[in-house]
This record gives C-alpha cells, sequence and structure tokens, in this order.
C-alpha cells in the first residue's frame, strides 16, 4: 500500500499535531507514522531522527538539556586532566580510570581504554558514511532524476576513508595544519550557513517558518505515550551534537602547561559547541517550509540537503552549503582516524590487544604507528560493507559510539568518586568541596540512567528493522573485552602514575 503523506502550513496551528500518536502497520508489515510516513528510515541519529522525538521544539529543549549534563561531565573530566594531563593524550581516559580505579585500576583502564577505542572506531566509521552521503547528495543536487542507492554511498565511503587513512599515514608532518583547517572550516561553515540560512528565504520570496513551529509545536512520532520519556530518548540525537567531552585532552602533549590549559580548551570546545550548535539548528528550522519533504528526503541518505535547498531555493546554494559541512567533516575522518590509532596503539604498547607486538611498532619510514592506522582503516572499510547488505545492521553498531565513549568516561568518574576524590592529586582546575562531589554525583547518574534509556527502541511498535540494538552491540563487544581481560590480564601492564612536575616537562619537550 503506498501512503502519499500530507503536506502541511506551519503557520497552521492545527497542521503539525501535538498528540501522542503511534505508528501503525500496513498491509505490507511497514509502518506509519504519527506524521503520515511511512517508516522507511533506518534509525540511527541524524536530523530527521531528532525531529521525531519532538519535533523543532523538541531538538531544541532536548540540546540544551543533555549540553547541561555534558557540561558536567565535561568538568569532572578537566578536572581529571588538570591532575593528569598525561603526556600521551590520547590514552587519557585509559590513564585516568587506572588511576581512580585504586586496586581495581588495572581492570578499570582496560576496559576504560578498550571502550574508548571501541567508540572512536565505530564513530570514525560513521562519519565517513555520513560524508559518503553527503558526496552522493551534492551530485543529486543537480539531477533531480538521480536515485541515490546504498551503493553509491558504499563507494563514496570508500573513498573518504582511504584517502583518510593515506593522509594520516603519509603527511604525518600536516596534520596539525589540518586540525587548524578544521577548526577554521567548522566556525566559518557555521557563520555562513546561519546567515545564508537566515536571509536567502526572504530574499526569495518565501517566508520563515512561523515561531510556533520552531519554538512551540511538539511532534511525537515514536509511538511512546509519555512526552516525557520521547523528550528523554531525544536526548541521545543532542549527544551527539555536543560531541566527545575528552577531544581536546588528546592535545595534552602538544601545548604548554597542560595541567592549565587542558581545561581552558575543554571550557572552549563547550562554549563554542554550543553556541555555534544552538544558533545553526534554531536558523535551519526557520528555513523549513516544507517539513514533509524534509522527512521524505531520509531516501536520500542526507536530509540536510532538503533544508538547505528549501531555505535558498536553488540547486547552486545547496551546493555551496553542502560544501562548507563537508570540508570539516572531511577532516574530522582524518581526526577521528589519528585518534583510533593512536588509542589502539597506546593499548598495544601496554600489551592489552591481540598481536601487541605487531600494532605498538612505529614506522621508522613514517614516524607512526602505521599498523594500527591499517587496523583501523580495514575495520571501517569492513563496516561499511555491511551497510551495502543492511543499513539496520550499519547502524546498530555505529549507533553505539556515545553509549562506548559515555561508558568509557563512567569507568574514570564513578572510581574517583567513591575513591571520595582523594585517588589523585589535585590541578589547577579543582572543584572543591561540596561541589566536587555534587558535579561527579550528578555526571555518574546521568550516564547511568541514560545508556539505560539510550538502549530503548526508537519507536513503537517496533520490528527487527526498526529496532535499537545499543543494548546488543555494547554487551557483545563488552563480552569480547572481558574474554580478553581473564586471557591476558597477567601480560598486561597497564599506564602508571604521572606527576604534574612530569607532565609539565614532558609537554615542553613535545613543543
Amino acid at each position: 500500500m503506498e501512503h502519499t503523506p500530507p503536506r502541511r502550513d506551519h503557520n497552521d496551528k492545527e497542521a503539525v499535531s501535538t498528540a501522542t500518536a503511534s505508528a501503525t502497520p500496513t498491509d505490507d508489515g511497514t509502518f506509519i507514522n504519527a506524521s503520515g510516513h511511512r517508516e522507511q528510515l533506518d534509525r540511527n541519529f541524524g536530523i530527521t531522527i531528532a525531529i521525531y522525538n519532538g519535533g523543532p521544539p523538541g531538538v531544541i529543549y532536548e540540546f540544551i538539556a543533555v549540553s547541561i549534563f555534558y557540561w558536567l561531565i565535561g568538568a569532572s573530566i578537566a578536572e581529571l586532566a588538570s591532575s593528569m594531563p598525561t603526556a600521551a593524550g590520547v590514552r587519557a581516559v585509559y590513564h585516568w580510570a587506572t588511576i581512580t580505579g585504586g586496586k581495581y585500576g588495572r581492570m578499570a583502564g582496560f576496559f576504560a581504554g578498550w571502550w574508548n577505542f571501541l567508540g572512536w572506531l565505530l564513530a570514525l566509521a560513521s562519519v565517513c558514511q555520513i560524508v559518503g552521503a553527503q558526496t552522493v547528495s551534492m551530485y543529486a543536487a543537480f539531477h533531480p532524476e538521480f536515485v541515490a542507492q546504498q551503493w553509491h554511498v558504499f563507494v563514496s565511503f570508500l573513498a573518504i576513508t582511504w584517502i583518510s587513512y593515506a593522509t594520516v599515514l603519509l603527511a604525518n608532518r600536516l596534520l596539525p595544519m589540518c586540525e587548524s583547517l578544521g577548526g577554521f572550516f567548522t566556525i566559518t561553515g557555521v557563520f555562513i550557513s546561519i546567515v545564508v540560512c537566515a536571509a536567502m528565504p526572504t530574499a526569495n520570496g518565501k517566508p520563515h517558518a512561523s515561531n510556533s513551529f520552531v519554538w512551540k509545536d511538539w511532534v511525537n512520532s515514536t509511538g511512546y505515550s509519555s512526552n516525557g520519556f520521547v523528550f528523554l530518548l531525544g536526548m541521545l540525537n543532542g549527544a551527539f551534537a555536543v560531541g566527545t567531552p575528552d577531544i581536546t585532552t588528546h592535545l595534552a602533549e602538544e601545548i604548554p602547561n597542560p595541567s592549565v590549559n587542558i581545561p581552558k580548551a575543554i571550557l572552549a570546545q563547550f562554549v563554542i559547541g554550543f553556541s555555534t550548535t544552538f544558533f545553526y539548528i534554531i536558523t535551519i528550522f526557520y528555513g523549513i517550509t516544507d517539513l514533509d519533504t524534509v522527512l521524505e528526503e531520509s531516501t536520500r541518505y542526507f536530509p540536510l540537503a532538503a533544508i538547505y535547498r528549501q531555505a535558498t531555493g536553488s540547486a547552486g546554494g545547496t551546493l555551496g552549503l553542502l560544501i562548507l559541512s563537508f570540508l570539516p567533516l572531511f577532516i574530522a575522518c582524518i581526526g577521528l582516524y589519528l585518534t583510533a590509532s593512536r588509542t589502539f596503539w597506546t593499548l598495544a604498547r601496554d600489551n592489552a590487544t591481540p598481536f601487541s607486538d605487531f600494532f605498538s611498532q612505529v614506522s621508522p619510514r613514517y614516524r607512526n604507528p602505521a599498523n594500527a592506522i591499517l587496523l583501523c582503516a580495514v575495520f571501517s572499510t569492513l563496516l561499511g560493507c555491511i551497510y551495502v547488505g543492511s543499513k539496520t545492521a550499519f547502524s546498530a553498531f555505529v549507533g553505539s559510539f556515545v553509549v562506548l565513549t559515555t561508558l568509557s568516561y563512567l569507568t574514570a568518574i564513578l572510581p574517583h568518586l567513591l575513591h571520595k576524590r582523594a585517588t589523585i592529586t589535585p590541578g589547577w582546575f579543582w572543584m572543591r568541596g561540596a561541589t566536587g562531589f555534587i558535579v561527579n554525583g550528578i555526571s555518574v547518574a546521568y550516564i547511568i540512567v541514560f545508556i539505560i534509556i539510550f538502549c530503548f527502541p526508537f519507536s513503537l511498535p517496533t520490528n527487527p528493522a526498526l529496532m535499537n540494538y545499543n543494548a546488543l552491540i555494547t554487551g557483545g563487544l563488552t563480552i569480547f573485552v572481558a574474554a580478553f581481560w581473564v586471557y591476558r590480564r597477567k601480560e598486561y601492564v597497564g599506564p602508571r602514575q604521572v606527576t604534574l612536575a612530569e607532565n609539565e616537562m614532558l609537554a615542553k619537550d613535545a613543543i
């Protein structure tokens, strides 16, 4: 049964339902959700999925809420980073969990390191797929008759994956410049996108979306009866936008006085990230004139292209904005390769991986862990092959990124709290008195509660194609890590405590 969704006028309050509704099955076994659409979208994380969890107001308020909790997690991590700005920045969470874990530190560090690595590896595959879909959308912007297929995205995925691999392997000395360019393209691209999306509808004689559509009209298209639970479930989409609080700690060996500057960098990361994302999502929502078309664009793999097309009114404008987001995302792929490979190499140096002798090697020719970099490229490619066969299976893997990385933070923060914050020497940034206990306690509670919530199905009723497999993937990977811990625990060598004085000296040597 084919279903043609009705068009909605954003100025008509009745057009955007605030009622709770459930998905209903069709004759062929697929589902029609409350917005009137056949469930064609594989439930990963993106702008369309976020819209299902409350509409534009849900996206905005869920992002604000999750940002507040991640600020607290960021403060907890900044405190650890200030106390232990480990010289090997990619091993930060791994190092902290080992130290704060006390007598269980070796095991805590082992799990934290593996969870962190697996999270980064899945993030790498996810971003490569996003960039691949984005390139296909660039072509589609000028070819309306073109119908994207999964193999189109896969071919682009492979190109992005192996170009990023070659860059990390062969252009070691250019990587710091790539990081700087990534920051420049991100800030510049967001600013230009905001200006264009805000100005072009008026220039083209088209109305912006109504204030009610952006700020008030709640849309629950998930099938859950509780709007409160839908709000909590939708916070996972905001978590993807917030990013990873530990990312700036990976620069510990590249900056002077890391005990002071890393907490400042974490603060800057959250202030800039929140401000740019907040104004960006508001602007693009005001640029939407036909929400149904945006949701239907899920079949073209990159719905943001539909929003840009509505905001600019032209294929050229759409392509320009897509390029602005493509550049920092491509550089992000390079950064993810760098982080994932260095993290695995660090684990291999401590005999925490299979074939540690092989993966702990540094190539004398390329002056980097070439074997670990190749491993990440191979696994990313294998995940891409899964995407060709089943987008549901691919989404199941990459969707576990947030859960795995957040678990690694929990492994460092929870022991710190349980040991009454007494196992480490305070650094430049230290939350004194009750403040530290409150911030750490809320961070731990949030992580535990939301790891459970993030494993619930995305919508009801569910089926194998729409099921949330976070629990299965995270649990399966954790069982693998636990089994390998039992096998390797006697030979495993964890990181040692590094004093602030040693960290300062190592940081100076790295400049």
